[in-house]
């Protein structure tokens, strides 16, 4: 059983998420695996569906890249699915080489397995007025209500301006979906290179706006706006993840809404790698939207494959420990003290709660320690700097942590609900905020406590396993 998808014959990329008829379909531009991986090059869109988002069918491969000369012949990069009067489109980006301008293509389908391309393909070119041709891509076509007409987000550039602040979301309009034609940007904010991977959606009152950026880091950001006019404003928190969740895009079934993404691979498999594109599939499911911005959480039953309670034996490690009715407290005014809590598996859920006394520099749990304190992975809490942190040791050169992510409106006790499967970790802080990363240096070791330079009190502490 695996928790968080990756296909056995390569690795998970863009994912193009589409709700229909009770069933989650996970589209996705799948990479081959080494030698012939290559970033998003050669990528058919290959095919999931779930009913529960825990639980995968593989379905045979969508749509592949076309023949010598076709606009899709190297690769079908991102697009997205709509529905009308019984049939399927999906607009994919066709993508023929460096340098090549990037074009929309379409494929249509009676059962969201099979699909046609379009011989007319391209469709859509960039329009030399406003556009550059070669960053055109990852369509997303909806209905819009009020103007009574389909309207088409892409990522593209506009021609002039600063070259890193070129980016923009660009627009086009349908009657049916079949013709289409090229207007001004819909939004330009002269603030990334290209906003990859647009995705809208209606939430309550707002109209949100998602796309992914590369040039000033790699995440998936969203805006709120009251109208499709904007303006297109940034919640304190406008990030869904951290640098290790890209190109997330959304799906609901109209009382829920998740977000789909990929925690993408590191070079050599190593924590010191580059961060590769492409890995294994992670969803989160978007909860509430608060002043801070969207608290996000794990698909139901994706925690409920962890049914399997593991045993806590407790070991002070180092400093003074109390444990009263399973409460694990100690207090290290001017040092450090950690506990351990036994071997975790190879897949774990683990879940606390944690209480920082006043002062109290950091707190947090270790993964994979050793009885040392040599090696290990650390969830650690920073109360005074209202942030949230993974890092490893021994950690290389000056590298000062892995990840980060600021707590706003932090609560106290802190949840904290943390899953490991092979090298993947997925956090959740605090009911709301997400962070993902990889694992590589070190595949075993303890559950462990911390406390640096301060007290702190962890409740409600368990970690679970799958099935056997």
């Amino acid at each position: 059983m695996s928790v968080f998808y990756k296909p056995a014959d390569g690795f998970l990329g863009d994912v193009i998420p589409f709700y229909w008829d009770g069933v989650y379909h996970a589209y996705y531009l799948k990479a081959p695996l080494p030698p012939l991986r290559d970033g998003a090059r050669h990528t058919p869109y290959a095919h999931l569906a779930s009913r529960d988002l825990a639980h995968w069918e593989e379905l045979p491969l969508a749509i592949e890249p076309g023949p010598p000369g076709a606009p899709d012949s190297v690769s079908c990069f991102t697009g997205a699915c709509i529905e009308r009067d019984g049939t399927f489109y999906m607009f994919y980006t066709g993508f023929r080489g460096e340098g090549e301008p990037q074009t929309v293509c379409l494929a249509r389908s009676a059962d969201l397995v099979h699909w046609e391309k379009d011989p007319r393909n391209p469709i859509i070119e960039a329009d030399a007025r406003w556009y550059e041709p070669v960053d055109w891509r990852d369509p997303f076509p909806f209905w819009n209500e009020e103007a009574g007409e389909y309207w088409m987000l892409l990522a593209a550039r506009e021609k002039s301006g600063p070259d890193n602040r070129r980016g923009c979301i660009a627009l086009m309009t349908s009657p049916d979906l079949e013709t289409w034609e090229v207007k001004p940007p819909f939004w330009s904010p002269r603030l990334y290179y290209t906003h990859e991977c647009p995705d809208l959606f209606r939430w309550d009152d707002f109209w949100v706006l998602v796309y992914s950026t590369f040039s000033e880091r790699n995440v998936t950001h969203y805006r709120l706006s009251k109208s499709l006019d904007g303006p297109w404003l940034a919640p304190e928190n406008d990030t869904f993840d951290g640098r290790a969740f890209y190109a997330a895009k959304t799906a609901g079934d109209g009382d829920r809404r998740y977000v789909f993404g990929w925690n993408p691979t590191r070079e050599d498999e190593r924590d010191e790698g580059k961060w590769q594109w492409a890995g294994h599939l992670v969803a989160h499911e978007l909860r509430e939207l608060t002043a801070d911005g969207f608290a996000l959480g794990a698909p139901a039953a994706q925690d409920d494959l962890f049914s399997q309670a593991c045993e806590l034996p407790f070991r002070s490690l180092i400093g003074a420990w109390r444990v009263d009715r399973a409460v694990y407290t100690s207090e290290a005014i001017d040092g450090f003290a950690a506990c351990s809590l036994g071997e975790m598996p190879d897949a774990a859920l683990i879940e606390a709660r944690v209480s920082a006394q006043a002062a109290t520099r950091a707190c947090g749990l270790l993964l994979r320690c050793d009885a040392a304190l040599e090696h290990y992975y650390q969830i650690r809490w920073e109360p005074g700097r209202g942030r949230a942190v993974i890092d490893r040791w021994p950690r290389p050169g000056d590298e000062p942590y892995m990840l980060e992510r600021a707590i706003p409106g932090a609560t106290e006790p802190l949840p904290l609900k943390i899953f490991v499967e092979g090298t993947l970790l997925v956090v959740y802080i605090n009911d709301a905020l997400a962070l993902n990363c990889r694992m590589y240096n070190r595949s075993s070791g303890h559950l462990g406590l911390f406390v640096s330079e301060g007290g702190a009190a962890f409740e409600n502490v368990t970690m679970r396993t799958l099935p056997r």
